[in-house]
């Protein structure tokens, strides 16, 4: 079974939705993507901690069969986020940001992580990004994500960094910003002009789009949820979903990718039904089946109803 490593933020979130609240819940790129991951593939984690934070959420992890070697625990408080959501889900409102020990994080990857050949760099500062490159041995596939505050104070290392990999990560707003163009289309061909194979854009409720140096593109729906409790995380776990089920596959091709972003869109609206990784750390393979099962629905017209429209077309 391949590897899959998993760089980023572990955190403690408080948060308030329209739906309930939370103090000090379990947050974090590291935490929803390496849970999402797990589900098919070997997970290695590499982050920081404070003293504060709960055994509980660590015992989560290893009870996933997580890697924990890379994980450190410093001096200090955990990086903490406190925000809200309105009724619009798709916007989080910060009211404070503490980044504590990880302010000082110079991740280090254990040996027995060296030979990882799927590896996630989840949104951190791009020299992060580029220290864990340069120490790994010979990753097979290598997904990139990143935020606004990166594309304005350091896009020149993240442009080194996107130089460097195979996938991009990001959302649509973020990929207009890093491209300076309206244009979602013309900013996947700029990212893949600069080297990655291929590019996701994610656009929240209306799903995700894949992108290839080839020419191919492929639209996923977003899964139409009946409830939801805590949008928090969710692009975390469909990243995690979507690294961690190519790493479980023989080879990697467009229609592997096509269903990983498929497995991936499904993980995070399990996400979403409930605060922090309360919904996603209960999820079965039997359950994703299911929900994977029901985006195929979503994404298929039958041959039947195509030909009673092209008969009401004449």
């Amino acid at each position: 079974m391949s590897k899959v490593l998993i760089l980023g933020s572990i955190a403690l979130d408080s948060l308030k939705t329209p739906f309930g609240n939370r103090k000090d819940v379990l947050g974090g790129s590291v935490s929803y993507a390496s849970v999402s991951s797990s589900l098919f593939s070997k997970t290695n984690i590499v982050g920081v901690i404070g003293e504060d934070f709960p055994q509980e959420y660590i015992e989560l992890l290893i009870s996933k069969g997580i890697n924990i070697d890379g994980l450190e625990r410093s001096n200090g408080k955990t990086f903490k986020w406190d925000g809200y959501y309105e009724y619009d889900m798709s916007q989080a409102h910060t009211v404070d940001t503490q980044l504590n020990v990880f302010a000082d994080f110079c991740p280090k990857i254990p040996a027995s992580y060296l030979d990882s050949k799927f590896v996630f760099l989840a949104n951190i500062h791009p020299s992060l990004q580029l220290n864990i490159l340069e120490q790994l041995e010979n990753p097979e596939f290598v997904m990139l994500d990143t935020m606004n505050l990166w594309i304005n104070t350091t896009k020149e290392e993240l442009q080194k960094v996107i130089s460097k990999v195979d996938l991009m990560l990001l959302n649509d707003a973020e990929a207009r910003q890093l491209c300076d163009t309206p244009n979602l289309v013309e900013a996947a061909n700029r990212i893949l002009a600069q080297g990655p194979s291929y590019v996701i854009i994610k656009k929240g409720e209306h799903g995700a789009l894949l992108f290839t140096k080839s020419g191919e593109v492929f639209s996923a729906p977003a899964y139409p949820l009946k409830s939801i409790k805590d949008p928090t995380g969710a692009g975390d776990t469909f990243a995690g979903g979507f690294i961690g089920y190519l790493a479980s596959c023989d080879k990697i091709n467009l229609e592997q990718m096509k269903k990983a972003i498929i497995v991936g869109s499904a993980l995070a609206s399990y996400t979403a039904e409930d605060f922090s990784l309360d919904r996603l750390k209960t999820v079965t393979l039997e359950d994703l089946c299911r929900r994977y099962c029901e985006f195929e629905k979503l994404s298929c017209f039958s041959s039947l109803n195509l030909k009673k429209a092209a008969a009401l077309a004449l």
